[in-house]
């Protein structure tokens, strides 16, 4: 059975389930900062995955990569999948603009978390849904 790790869990906002992945919005307003996690069981590395599990991940990254490139004004997207803190896999996909916190800098350490508002984050969870 599938469980979230309780960092992911605790750092995000459910958006939605797809096909193979749980979609969820990293708690940061400096981006707009998305995470699939694929719902399967000990999955480490995207290696983990069959092959066609590999290419329906594919599949939600490049479908999320255009609604942030087209509804969030992404300058640039950053895609990776690190797991040096979390070691379930997890897929970050992240519009990062020019004028963002940290650009050129990665995510990661480079400025302070800045928590959504209850009604920030909602707002961008609706637009995702209605986007999918």
């Amino acid at each position: 059975m599938f469980v979230l790790d309780s960092k992911l869990k605790s750092d995000t906002f459910l958006i939605a389930d797809l096909k193979i992945s749980r979609l969820l919005l990293m708690n940061d307003a400096n981006y707009t900062w998305l995470v699939l996690v694929p719902r399967k069981k000990n999955i480490l590395e995207l290696t983990d995955l069959s092959f066609a599990e590999q290419t329906e991940v594919l599949y939600e990254i490049n479908l999320l990569a255009a609604i942030l490139q087209k509804n969030f004004a992404a300058d640039k997207l950053n895609i990776a999948a690190l797991g040096n803190m979390v070691k379930q896999l997890h897929i970050h996909v992240i519009a990062r603009k020019i004028d963002d916190a940290t650009f050129p800098k990665t995510v990661w350490g480079n400025a302070p978390t800045k928590p959504y508002s209850k009604d920030a984050a909602k707002a961008v969870i609706e637009i995702i849904k209605s986007l999918l």
